[in-house]
């Protein structure tokens, strides 16, 4: 495949080809490359759904790292996603990698099956910029290493790509709600932790 082919091409399609790849390995960059230049949302969107399955520890660093890069880039309008050379470099193995596309393919599949361009506002201009500042904070979640912390910030990454690639408001809505779940879940178990470690304290100090 290369670059610019699939610019047309539901991206369900593209990843499913990824997934059939006979490759040794595959590079982050050959998976840019595979969605074309102007495949930013795209991009973000795949990121996001591999932060959303279940990863062994460490893995979401990987996919939340190119999130954090790729977000900022829907605030300033990049024409191209760009990402640098040593993430590029970055080598997923083939056996999972193809498990990795192949799991996503279906789901895109269902997800571009139910939307349609509607609300229009909501994902152009000022609502792009604003769901850009969303996922780069949510990208910042995703690196950090908390237990089970990924799958709702991985969800509404993908969800928002997906209003941005289908130009669908209505998803960008749903995206919009589960940001708030996403930080509403966060502060919650920080301060959940932040009791527990106050509680150990308080049983060390009368000890």
């Amino acid at each position: 495949m290369t670059p610019h082919d699939s610019d047309a091409r539901p991206l369900s399609d593209v990843v499913g080809e990824l997934a059939r790849t006979e490759q040794a390995s595959l590079s982050l960059g050959e998976v840019v490359d595979a969605f074309g230049a102007s495949a930013l949302a795209g991009l973000l969107l795949i990121f996001g759904l591999a932060c959303s399955l279940p990863l062994p520890p460490g893995a979401t660093t990987i996919f939340g790292a190119p999130i954090l890069l790729l977000s900022p880039q829907l605030l300033l309008e990049r024409p191209a996603p760009w990402l640098p050379a040593r993430i590029r470099r970055r080598e997923l193995p083939a056996p999972e990698a193809r498990g990795l596309f192949g799991r996503m393919a279906p789901w895109l599949r269902r997800m571009e099956a139910v939307s349609r361009p509607r609300l229009d506002f909501l994902v152009g201009g000022v609502g792009r910029r604003v769901i850009g500042v969303i996922c780069t904070f949510l990208g910042f979640v995703l690196i950090l290493p908390i237990p089970l912390g990924n799958l709702l910030p991985g969800v509404t990454v993908s969800v928002f790509s997906l209003s941005l690639i289908q130009r669908d408001g209505v998803v960008a809505a749903v995206g919009y709600v589960l940001a708030a779940v996403s930080v509403g879940a966060l502060v919650l178990a920080a301060n959940l932790i932040a009791a527990g470690f106050r509680t150990l304290l308080s049983t060390l100090s009368i000890a």
